[in-house]
């Protein structure tokens, strides 16, 4: 199995590290480069990689097997970045929108300590009622999956047409061969599903800082929810900001100035937690000096 992967680095040692969980369907090098490129010049070094089964990896397209599975494979290549020696006192932050929220959040429940903050981006911790079908459909269709799980055969509507507000994005993913835009495929499907009902009722375990931003007019996932999400999250450092009139994808779609407001409140949090983070790190740094003194010797030693 042959993952893609893709970075963007700032001219400059950057600030901190962010890592891209993309939405279904989609995949980073093409759709979320805008995304890099802004964060990059930002001054942060940003790591992307494309699911199985999505963009420029191997797998079926749009076939997600295993949701653990995926999130493992993002854990093991975003961990490992932040573990070389150059990485090591870097703030780590991971960003996801829609199903790559979800991502985020599995992510975070994996290594709860691991990671310094997170963006969600119209997170997928519920599939919206307009777009999700009937329970008599779901009931039917999860039997199947045992029996044809690629078939795509799911009755949903057109979700480039509900996610995306500007035309000429629409056209650009429809003509893109890396986003998927078929019927989801049954395993998939019933993989979304279950993932989302499972972070519904676990949100209360989500304990680390984060930002969650989420269009008024999203018709994919629910804004209640991530409503539910900040009020039920144990952090102590959490912040919602609910745009009226956007649509649910906030990264690529909206009106260009409705993108500059989304990165504009990005980049102020990010600044905000890696100028906190930086000082805190300083401040132990230096307190570790202090403890050391050398003796009249020129051996260093521990002063307890």
């Amino acid at each position: 199995m042959k993952l893609f992967t893709c970075r963007w680095l700032p001219s400059s040692e950057p600030k901190g590290l962010i890592f891209l969980c993309h939405g279904y369907g989609m995949e980073c090098s093409i759709f979320m480069k805008d995304t890099g490129i802004r964060l990059a010049k930002a001054g942060y070094a940003v790591h992307g990689i494309d699911y199985e089964g999505h963009g420029k990896s191997s797998g079926l397209q749009g076939y997600i097997k295993d949701f653990d599975a995926l999130v493992t494979d993002c854990s093991e290549h975003f961990t490992g970045i932040c573990e070389r020696k150059e990485n090591s006192k870097k703030l780590r932050f991971i960003m996801g929108e829609s199903m790559g929220g979800a991502v985020v959040l599995l992510l975070h429940r994996k290594k709860p300590a691991f990671w310094d903050g997170a963006i969600l981006l119209a997170p997928m911790c519920k599939i919206a009622d307009d777009v999700k079908p009937n329970q008599f459909v779901i009931s039917a269709l999860t039997k199947l999956t045992r029996i044809i799980p690629t078939w795509k055969i799911i009755p949903t509507p057109d979700i480039v047409d509900l996610a995306f507000r500007e035309p000429a994005v629409r056209k650009e993913v429809r003509d893109s061969p890396y986003c998927y835009k078929g019927r989801p495929r049954l395993q998939t499907a019933y993989q979304l599903l279950t993932i989302s009902l499972d972070i519904e009722k676990r949100l209360q375990e989500v304990s680390l800082p984060f930002l969650l931003l989420h269009g008024g007019d999203d018709k994919v996932t629910d804004p209640s929810v991530s409503k539910l999400l900040h009020e039920k999250a144990i952090s102590s450092d959490k912040t919602f900001k609910l745009y009226p009139g956007m649509w649910h994808s906030l990264s690529r779609g909206e009106t260009a100035e409705n993108t500059e407001i989304v990165f504009s409140d990005i980049t102020k949090w990010l600044d905000e937690k890696t100028a906190t983070g930086n000082a805190k790190l300083e401040r132990e740094l230096k307190s570790g000096n202090d403890a050391l003194h050398t003796d009249s010797s020129g051996k260093t030693i521990l002063v307890e």
